[in-house]
């Protein structure tokens, strides 16, 4: 295939990239901003944001007809960088009059036809000299600051610098050529920059070292050391061409292997079209495998196990605290069983109707008469005001009272106490407690005081319909005995006065009138209440409203109830904080398969180019 066919396929390859590199980039951005519940690492958050950077510069660089190729020489104090720039320039730069004594200022050579406005930002801080040589018309070559400098903002220069470059030339001389902070960026930068290497200065490396080897010999052994088998390398002495182009006089004639002719053949014809898009989606792709790595690094890991784990150990231990809980609570009642039985009795009673309910009502009295809960029990009699007879039990303010008292003995120091025993769970199974503090730590400062309150309120609320309403086989027995009850009473009652009436009116003789008289006034009442004792025994028996009976139905409705309202509020956060971790990963994993699905495309896309030599293995 012709390299003007190659060309013409590469041209839709890099345009259609520009936007999906911007729409990543967007992704990037997007994600970096949002609110992230597992915590992330500077040093990553630093990488994706450089990251980000790039894919927009890219993006920004292949939305251009032609896409500029930036080649940028990098080398020590002393190593000729200014001198090749010059050599290459071919005396344009010293006939503008522009002439630096070092390296302290960047200088970015370009075509006039480029506008400098399509220059990356950093570029153009830099000072420019344009030319009008065609073979270079698509390329910028930027002379940087020495990355050996004592002057820390030239280094600093050059790092930001680094980014933007699409091919750096790597320029060393006999006496730098392997400096240690030279060669620290060059491994940093070797895998997304192409890179090719110039030994100026090659008049003085025609000798041997003290290891028998030239400069040249020792730089291409290191470099083949580190995977450049066949680098583009070329020793030049620039410092002649710049004096040839300056019209001085030449010092002697070129030392054999001097190779400035055909650094200059590739530059201009070596990097051509399809190289240079080949390096930059060479580039991007090398961008795409560092974002899907440092993608990687952030993701937050899946929980679901643990968190599992972690639920089941807080279940128990607030099982345990349900426990305890209704227990400090109906210890705070024992002083009130007795107004608590009272008032489920007479719940219980009001089904009652006639004689049976003037008895239960009577006996009732009788028996709660010396209870001290009377503001709690409206319907008993109060010494300084008239009697009241409201049907229903204040219990909302009863149950205040009784959970506040709770609260100030043990509740509210278990409370505090609990979210502290929970976290220390958590840890145990490896759940990492930075999520947990904070929804542990709000949900501990709930009004638990007016939870305990309402729960207290329903259960004996609950408890005294079940007693008052029962339902199921306690239903039957209640409606048989009730029937008995409300029906049997007044029927022993007639019954008797008939059977006493009728022996009466058999006796003969009137003298046991009077006898008559108080036999029927007193045996039917007599046989009568005997009976309604009998009724109320049965009731009694059957149906016992005793404070150990209700005692124990309150504490294993109060114990459910506070172990939901428990569960609810706290069992929870473990695996919300791993649903939430979950979807945050899920993001992560979308945004890795859009990077993925990009560079398979352009992996499929990319055309071949000899390129392999600028970035080794």
């Amino acid at each position: 295939m012709s390299t003007e066919t190659m060309t013409s396929h590469a041209e839709p390859v890099l345009r259609t990239l520009a936007p999906l590199l911007t729409r990543l980039e967007r992704s990037v951005r997007h994600w970096l901003d949002a609110k992230h519940l597992y915590p992330r690492k500077i040093v990553t958050l630093a990488t994706l944001e450089g990251l980000a950077d790039d894919l927009k510069r890219q993006a920004e660089q292949l939305k251009a007809e032609q896409p500029l190729l930036c080649i940028m020489l990098m080398g020590g104090t002393g190593v000729g960088k200014s001198s090749l720039l010059n050599a290459l320039a071919g005396g344009a730069i010293a006939k503008a009059s522009f002439a630096r004594p070092t390296t302290m200022d960047p200088v970015v050579y370009y075509h006039e036809s480029v506008k400098p406005e399509k220059f990356d930002p950093v570029l153009r801080t830099c000072h420019l000299a344009s030319h009008d040589r065609m073979p270079l018309q698509h390329k910028i070559i930027v002379d940087t600051p020495d990355v050996d400098s004592t002057h820390l903002k030239n280094r600093d220069k050059l790092l930001q610098l680094l980014p933007v470059a699409d091919v750096v030339i790597y320029v060393g001389s006999s006496e730098k050529y392997h400096d240690s902070i030279g060669h620290e960026i060059f491994k940093q930068q070797r895998k997304r920059r192409a890179f090719g290497f110039v030994l100026n200065k090659w008049d003085r490396c025609l000798h041997n070292n003290t290891q028998g080897l030239r400069p040249d010999e020792d730089w291409l052994n290191d470099l083949k050391n580190e995977g450049f088998t066949q680098p583009r390398f070329f020793r030049t002495v620039a410092q002649h061409w710049v004096d040839k182009a300056n019209g001085v006089s030449e010092n002697g004639e070129l030392p054999p292997g001097e190779q400035f002719l055909e650094l200059t053949e590739w530059l201009e014809q070596g990097l051509n079209r399809l190289e240079i898009d080949a390096i930059k989606v060479r580039g991007i792709n090398l961008t795409f495998e560092q974002l899907e790595r440092a993608l990687h690094e952030t993701a937050p890991p899946d929980l679901t196990d643990i968190s599992a784990r972690t639920r089941t150990s807080w279940e128990k231990l607030l099982d345990d605290e349900a426990h305890a809980s209704a227990d400090v609570l109906l210890n705070t009642l024992e002083p009130y069983q007795r107004e608590i039985e009272h008032h489920f009795t007479v719940e219980c009673y009001r089904r009652f109707r006639g004689l049976m309910s003037g008895y239960l009502t009577l006996i009732t009295k009788i028996k709660y008469a010396g209870t001290s809960l009377r503001d709690h029990l409206p319907f008993l009699p109060r010494p300084s005001a008239a009697v009241e007879t409201k049907s229903t039990w204040d219990v909302n303010q009863f149950t205040r009272a009784c959970t506040s008292v709770a609260g100030e003995r043990q509740l509210d120091a278990r409370t505090r106490a609990l979210s502290h025993r929970l976290l220390v769970e958590a840890d145990k199974n490896g759940f990492p407690l930075e999520l947990l503090n904070e929804p542990t730590e709000n949900a501990s400062k709930i009004d638990w005081r007016q939870r305990y309150a309402d729960a207290l309120m329903e259960v004996l609320q609950h408890v005294e319909q079940q007693w008052s309403k029962p339902t199921g086989p306690r239903r039957w027995i209640n409606g048989v005995i009730t029937i008995m009850a409300n029906v049997m009473p007044p029927l022993v009652l007639f019954a008797s006065y008939g059977l006493v009436l009728w022996n009466v009116f058999q006796l003969p003789g009137s003298g046991n009138m009077e006898l008559s008289l108080q036999t029927v006034l007193l045996v039917p009442l007599a046989i009568t209440l005997i009976f309604l004792v009998m009724l109320h025994l049965l009731i009694a028996v059957v149906l016992p409203l005793r404070w150990n009976r209700i005692r124990g139905e309150f504490h294993r409705e109060l114990e459910e109830r506070l172990n939901n309202a428990l569960s609810t509020t706290f069992a929870s956060i473990p695996k919300d904080r791993a649903d939430a971790l979950l979807e945050e990963r899920r993001d992560v994993e979308k945004l890795v398969a859009e990077v993925r699905e990009v560079a398979a495309w352009l992996e499929q896309r990319q055309q071949a180019a000899n390129i392999g030599v600028l970035y080794g293995n």
